[in-house]
C-alpha cells in the first residue's frame, strides 16, 4: 500500500484536528441549534424564513468545513459540493414559481356537492 502514498503503520489521518477546534465547533452548532428553537417563538414577518435558512446554512458551512475536512480538500471538491447546493436552490425555487403560478393559493379547493331545492 505504500505505492499509494500510504503508510502501513497506521498512523496516517487526514487533517487531524486539536480537540479544543473539535468541540469548539460542537459548542457553536449547539448555540445556534438553540438560537434556532428561541427564533421559532418570534414573529419576524417576511424575514422569518431569510433568518431560519441563514442559521442553517452557517450550521451547515460549519459541518462541511470542520467535520467533513472540506476547509483543507482540494478546491475542485469544494465547488462540486457548493454546487449541488446550487443547483437544489435552483430546482426550488422553479418549483414554487411554478406552483404560483398555477394556483392562487396552497390550500387545498374543496368542491361542495350543489344542494337540491326540493327535498
Amino acid at each position: 500500500m505504500a505505492d499509494h502514498g500510504h503508510s502501513d503503520d497506521g498512523t496516517d489521518f487526514a487533517h487531524p484536528l486539536p480537540l479544543w477546534v473539535l468541540f469548539a465547533v460542537f459548542g457553536a452548532l449547539v448555540f445556534l441549534t438553540i438560537v434556532t428553537v428561541a427564533q421559532a417563538s418570534l414573529d419576524l414577518g417576511s424575514i422569518d424564513i431569510a433568518v431560519v435558512m441563514a442559521i442553517a446554512t452557517l450550521k451547515a458551512t460549519l459541518v462541511g468545513a470542520f467535520f467533513m475536512h472540506l476547509l483543507w480538500d482540494k478546491p475542485f471538491n469544494i465547488i462540486v459540493f457548493l454546487s449541488s447546493f446550487v443547483f437544489v436552490g435552483l430546482f426550488v425555487i422553479f418549483t414554487l414559481s411554478d406552483s404560483k403560478l398555477t394556483s392562487d393559493s396552497f390550500e387545498p379547493k374543496i368542491d361542495e356537492p350543489a344542494a337540491t331545492a326540493g327535498m
